[in-house]
């Protein structure tokens, strides 16, 4: 769901799109389930929370969505980093998917901390 003006929420879709290319490749190849499986909930619930707050009814719920998908960044970063150190994918996946996901968490968190001084 890309929209033209609205390049956080095609930066999300993008790295989503990359997040279950990896997930169904380790599934497949590696026949790992649970990490991916975990990497996969969160890669693709940031973009999500953000087409939420997008939709928000308030300045509140907006911040809310936010914060939320700005946790699930930190999340992927986290199960990215697990994988890297047990060798489940390789470093220069990781290091495409960190910078992307370090990407995205900088931009939620200069929104975030816009609308909780603007409240």
């Amino acid at each position: 769901m890309k929209l033209k003006n609205n390049p956080l929420q095609n930066k999300s879709y993008d790295f989503a799109l990359l997040i279950v290319k990896l997930s169904k490749s380790m599934m497949k190849i590696n026949k790992e389930f649970i990490l991916s499986k975990q990497l996969l909930r969160s890669g693709t619930s940031i973009g999500a929370n953000i087409v939420e707050a997008n939709g928000a009814i308030s300045k509140a719920d907006f911040s809310a969505k936010i914060s939320i998908a700005y946790k699930e960044c930190l999340e992927t970063k986290y199960w990215l980093s697990l994988l890297k150190d047990s060798n489940e994918i390789s470093k220069h996946e990781y290091n495409n998917l960190f910078l992307k996901a370090d990407e995205l968490g900088k931009v939620l968190f200069s929104i975030l901390k816009t609308t909780r001084i603007n409240k």
